[in-house]
C-alpha cells in the first residue's frame, strides 16, 4: 500500500543526477510525494524552481519536444505552441519537433530566441490508431538518426494540449512518466492496463504501479530511445498475432514503466483532462487536453 505522507528532510540528494533538491516551506501532506521505489512525485508546493534554474542553467542543456500534428489535429498547433513557448522551460532551450502531413498550414509563429521549430513531414495513416501507435517508431527512429547529437532530454507530447502554468526543470530527469488524472485516485486492480495475456502489453492481474498518460513522457535521449523501441516492438509483434492492445501505444507505454521504473513522476497538474473535475489537491493546472469531439477530429 502506498504512503499518504513521506517526511523529507531539507535538502536531499538524487543519487543518479546529484541534483539538490531544496524544498520551499512545509512539505504537502495531501498528496503522496514519494513512489514506492522512491522516485520524487512532482507537485505544486514541493520544490524550489529559481534555486533549480540557477543550477541547470550552468548545465547548458537542450531539450527536445516531439509532437504530431496529422489529419484534423493541424488545428491545434497554434494553441501548442503559443502556450509553449511562454509556458515551457522558459528561458532554457527547446527545439520543437512538429510532425505532420501538412507543412503548409503550420502558422507561422515567433518564438523565444532560446526556441527553435523544426517541420518535419510524415505520412498520414487512414486509422487515428495506426497514427498513434506508429508514434514510438518515428520517435526512435530520429533520435537514432539525428536527435541523439542535437538534444540531452527529449519529450513526448500530444498536440492537442495547452499550458497555463510554467513546466521548468523540475521535469527533467533520467525516465519520466505523467501519472494518468483519470486514474490516480482509482484503486490498482482498476486501472486501465491491458490484461489479456496474448498482447505484449499485458500486465498480470495485481501488478502494477501507477497508470502513465502517454500524452507527456520523456527523459535522456539515450532512456527514451530504449523506451520507444521497447515498445514498438511490442506493437509489432501484437500485430503479427493479430491483436491491438486497448489503449494503443499508452498500453505498451505501461507495460515498459512497470518493468523500468521512472525516476520522476509528474502529477496530474501536468497533464489534466478537462473531461474531470478538477479536485483540491490539484492546485495549479500546468498542461490540460483542449476541449474537441474526438470523433470529429478522428475521422
Amino acid at each position: 500500500s502506498y504512503v499518504n505522507h513521506l517526511t523529507f528532510p531539507l535538502v536531499t540528494r538524487h543519487k543518479k543526477n546529484h541534483l539538490i533538491w531544496i524544498f520551499k516551506g512545509a512539505m504537502r501532506t495531501d498528496v503522496l510525494l514519494m513512489s514506492p521505489w522512491l522516485a520524487p512525485i512532482m507537485w505544486e508546493g514541493t520544490f524550489n524552481r529559481d534555486i533549480l534554474n540557477a543550477q541547470y542553467r550552468q548545465k547548458n542543456f537542450v531539450v527536445g519536444v516531439a509532437t504530431f500534428a496529422v489529419k484534423k489535429y493541424v488545428r491545434f498547433i497554434e494553441g501548442f505552441l503559443g502556450s509553449a513557448n511562454k509556458f515551457f522551460l522558459s528561458g532554457h532551450r527547446v527545439n520543437f519537433y512538429l510532425f505532420t502531413d501538412h507543412p503548409e498550414k503550420v502558422p507561422s509563429m515567433k518564438l523565444a530566441p532560446e526556441k527553435s521549430l523544426v517541420i518535419i513531414p510524415v505520412q498520414n495513416y487512414s486509422r487515428w490508431q495506426d497514427i498513434s501507435m506508429n508514434r514510438m517508431d518515428i520517435i526512435s527512429n530520429h533520435i537514432r538518426t539525428h536527435w541523439r547529437y542535437e538534444v540531452d532530454y527529449l519529450y513526448s507530447m500530444d498536440i492537442d494540449v495547452q499550458m497555463f502554468e510554467h513546466i521548468g526543470v523540475e521535469i527533467i530527469d533520467t525516465l519520466v512518466g505523467t501519472i494518468s488524472s483519470w486514474q490516480y485516485t482509482k484503486p490498482r486492480d482498476s486501472n486501465s492496463y491491458e490484461r489479456r495475456p496474448e498482447s505484449r502489453a499485458a500486465i498480470p492481474s495485481g501488478e502494477g504501479d501507477f497508470y502513465y498518460a502517454a500524452s507527456f513522457y520523456g527523459g535522456s535521449v539515450s532512456e527514451v530511445y530504449k523506451l520507444t523501441t521497447a515498445c514498438f516492438k511490442g506493437v509489432t509483434e501484437d500485430r503479427a498475432n493479430g491483436i491491438e492492445a486497448k489503449w494503443h501505444e499508452e498500453s505498451h507505454l505501461n507495460k515498459y514503466l512497470l518493468y523500468h521504473k521512472p525516476t520522476r513522476l509528474l502529477s496530474p497538474e501536468y497533464y489534466w483532462d478537462e473531461e474531470l473535475i478538477r479536485p483540491r489537491i490539484i492546485r495549479v493546472k500546468r498542461l490540460s487536453s483542449v476541449r474537441k469531439d474526438l470523433k470529429e477530429v478522428r475521422f
